[in-house]
């Protein structure tokens, strides 16, 4: 049995009752720049993932190679306990056992599974359809019985809501509690009133989506912890804004000839984010004479 002590920490913040906020991490970059600031969890985002290693949008693309790889980077230069989107477990119940052992072994805390038909699509988008609910419990199943460490947490999401109506994802909802998940996360409530509806219904730990430009309506912590939320992840804030600095400073690069004087506000610790004083550290030991 191993022990995931950062499972272990981000289960006690649970269980003393502190809300987890989490931002949307994607690359190394993005990682390093969040586990600098006290986050209590860090969350990685498909969409993000996908759209930095592929180019290319989160409609089932990325493998779960792809995924676990990114995760294991991740977890190697982070601190702050991960939760990290697997999506569907990549396929039927042997895949999501190996999944979940896969991002166990790489470091994850929570692992997010969801009950999308493959190939999956972003949430959010239209053309999401759902398994049978009795297919997403036995996935549950297995990834809880398939952890090394009971203290790994298995967030069961439903995306039921947009197809089917919020009636039925609150069905699921519960029978997922049922299943073994540890967190709940319905996926695009549609209003404010859904939002509430979803936190009286459901009992275990319970995680908003305040996405980007989505279905969600965006709301504040103190309300959605008001409303019995006790997690909530960002991930399209990191990449969208960063996204839109870039297309300006090299807006500003391709307009001007130059990169003085741009406005757009530059990073200036690059180089301790990333690690070189280590380097240099290591090769003023190691220098030959």
């Amino acid at each position: 049995m191993t022990t995931n002590v950062k499972a272990r920490a981000l289960r006690e913040l649970l269980a003393k009752g502190e809300f987890i906020l989490a931002p949307g991490i994607f690359d190394g970059i993005s990682a390093r720049v969040a586990d600098s600031m006290g986050f209590p969890a860090l969350y990685m985002t498909g969409y993000g993932a996908t759209a930095s290693m592929l180019g290319l949008p989160d409609a089932g693309l990325a493998t779960y190679s792809d995924m676990v790889g990114r995760a294991e980077m991740i977890c190697s230069v982070i601190q702050t306990p991960l939760i990290a989107d697997a999506d569907t477990g990549y396929g039927g119940l042997l895949n999501v056992q190996r999944t979940v052992r896969g991002y166990e072994a790489a470091g994850v805390a929570a692992i997010q599974i969801e009950d999308q038909e493959m190939p999956k699509k972003c949430g959010h988008t239209p053309g999401r359809r759902v398994v049978p609910a009795e297919d997403m419990v036995l996935k549950i199943r297995v990834a809880a019985e398939a952890r090394r460490d009971e203290a790994t947490l298995i967030v069961a999401r439903t995306d039921a809501r947009t197809a089917l109506g919020l009636d039925e994802a609150l069905r699921r909802a519960r029978l997922y509690e049922d299943a073994g998940a540890d967190v709940i996360f319905v996926e695009s409530p549609e209003s404010e009133a859904e939002l509430e509806r979803i936190g009286k219904e459901v009992s275990k730990p319970l995680l908003a989506n305040m996405v980007e430009f989505g279905k969600t309506p965006r709301v504040e912590v103190a309300r959605l912890r008001k409303w019995g939320f006790d997690l909530a992840i960002y991930p399209g804030l990191g990449f969208s804004v960063a996204a839109e600095a870039m297309r300006q400073a090299w807006t500003y690069l391709k307009d001007k000839g130059t990169s003085n004087g741009i406005s757009v506000p530059q990073f200036k610790g690059m180089h301790e984010l990333m690690g070189f004083s280590e380097v240099w550290d290591f090769e003023k030991k190691w220098a030959q004479p």
